[in-house]
């Protein structure tokens, strides 16, 4: 092997070593862009999400909250209990 053709070997190894380096480079840019473009379209859905479940624990606290304001104190309820049934023996002893 003389040197010319030495070199001219080289230089076609190097031109086709280059061109598989560009090629995977290319290859790892498109991956690359299609994982930002997933990750970006999973923020949207999570930030959607935690809008529409941010409303959703609203309105559940509200129902909650008239839930307490429409219910009866236990303590009132015995105390009417009890009268009711004081009223009911008394009534009971005078009555025979």
């Amino acid at each position: 092997m003389n040197p010319p053709d030495s070199a001219a070997t080289v230089a076609v190894e190097l031109e086709r070593l280059r061109g598989t380096v560009a090629t995977g480079f290319a290859e790892v840019k498109g991956s690359l862009a299609v994982l930002m473009e997933r990750s970006a379209r999973t923020e949207q859905d999570l930030e959607r999400l935690r809008e529409e479940t941010g409303k959703d624990i609203d309105q559940l606290k509200a129902e909650v909250e008239a839930l307490k304001a429409r219910r009866w104190p236990l303590g009132v309820l015995g105390a009417v209990a009890g009268v009711a049934g004081d009223a009911t023996g008394i009534a009971s002893l005078f009555m025979h």
